[in-house]
């Protein structure tokens, strides 16, 4: 055990969990949101649909464990949503039975604590013609996996968290209403590409910001640990005074590292890009960043400056 302690948020499901932190994925967005401030828990398994979830669920969530997390992210789904094989083999679960197991899960979830807040998310869609393509084990395997599928078993686990009253993502259709979601969401038809896990992301994010529970845990109401100026951190342009290290925040696209920084004494928001400074204005016009991770980090730089302006 390392200290601080900070509130975990684990993330719970299959390979669209599994696979978050590779290339832009929506667990590495929001390890890096959370930094200082949250400890993002991975527990992915690929290709598992939900009866192999509730195999392990007492050993993943003990209920006698010393420190329970703060938030779960559940998904399973989209295996559960691929057709029966005629051998019997293979990931397919019968809708009604993958609802029932989706609400042990939620059941045995809501009993670990009091303040533990759950959000489920659905499955995504898929693009059928690319995952033919790119994936042949699925091709051999599992021609019965299709978009329409995916579609009603994300229809039946929003209508029981509705029933369970647990927040719930219908990623099915977030997905969907880009016009272009076909060609840019997936990295092989069903595994989510940078782009299509910014849709996870900013739904999650929605999500807890909009909750109306006691305490938030939308990641610029959370306070940052170690926040406390000091005369180390690196000097302000004018030499004035130091740029809090806890207010800069990284965000990394396919081409560049962005670091967007609060300068206290100027009170506005600087954006440093390669060694060189940038109004926001040409930073959207230079770089492929989505709009909503940059209005969240400047939103969030100028909140965290005025609770600094009112320590004593």
């Amino acid at each position: 055990m390392v200290g601080p302690m900070r509130s975990q948020i684990v993330l719970f499901g299959s390979s669209i969990v599994q696979l978050s932190f590779d290339n832009g994925g929506w667990g590495a967005i929001l390890a890096n949101l959370y930094a200082r401030k949250a400890d993002i828990i991975l527990r992915g398994y690929s290709g598992w649909n939900s009866r192999q979830a509730l195999d392990v669920l007492d050993e993943v969530f003990p209920k006698d464990a010393p420190v329970q997390p703060a938030l779960i992210i559940v998904y399973f789904g989209g295996n559960d949503s691929v057709h029966p094989h005629p051998s019997g083999l293979g990931p397919h679960v019968p809708l009604e039975e993958y609802v029932e197991n989706m609400r042990l899960i939620a059941n045995h979830l809501k009993s670990l604590s009091d303040h533990i807040r759950l959000i489920f998310l659905t499955s995504p869609p898929i693009n059928e013609q690319q995952m033919l393509k790119k994936l042949r084990f699925i091709r051999a395997t599992q021609s019965g996996r299709t978009n329409e599928s995916c579609g009603k078993y994300a229809e039946a686990l929003m209508e029981l968290c509705e029933e369970l009253n647990v927040k719930a993502i219908n990623l099915w259709s977030a997905i969907q209403t880009r016009d272009d979601w076909l060609d840019v969401s997936f990295t092989d038809g069903v595994h989510l590409s940078a782009e299509g896990s910014k849709v996870v992301v900013k739904e999650i994010l929605r999500v807890l910001r909009e909750a109306d529970w006691k305490t938030s845990l939308h990641w610029m109401s959370m306070p940052t640990e170690f926040a406390e100026d000091s005369p180390y951190y690196p000097p302000s342009p004018d030499g004035t005074t130091t740029i809090n290290s806890c207010l800069l925040i990284t965000y990394f696209d396919h081409r560049s590292a962005i670091v967007m920084a609060k300068e206290q004494e100027k009170g506005k928001t600087m954006v440093f890009l390669s060694g060189g400074e940038v109004t926001l204005v040409e930073l959207a016009e230079e770089l492929d960043v989505a709009r909503e991770v940059q209005l969240l980090v400047v939103e969030y730089m100028e909140e965290q400056s005025k609770q600094m302006q009112h320590k004593p």
